[in-house]
């Protein structure tokens, strides 16, 4: 990654340390603000658009009673 880093910054003429602020920069600048973090939220806002999603769940059954071991 150093490396890369170097041969970038060579290339637009500057420090590895401005390549890498510059780098930063453009990433922290292309975030939406208020963006969420939440997973289900994310998932949310795909699905919605397309009319949401019915699950059909299974009905669950009783415990079974846990397993008897000898001492």
């Amino acid at each position: 990654m150093k490396a890369r880093l170097r041969v970038k910054a060579a290339h637009h003429g500057r420090s590895m340390e401005e390549e890498a602020r510059d780098i930063l920069r453009s990433g922290l600048q292309a975030e939406a603000p208020g963006k969420e973090l939440d997973l289900a939220t994310a998932i949310r806002r795909h699905v919605v658009p397309i009319g949401g999603m019915d699950l059909a769940l299974p009905r669950r059954e009783a415990m079974r009673k846990p397993p008897k071991f000898k001492p």
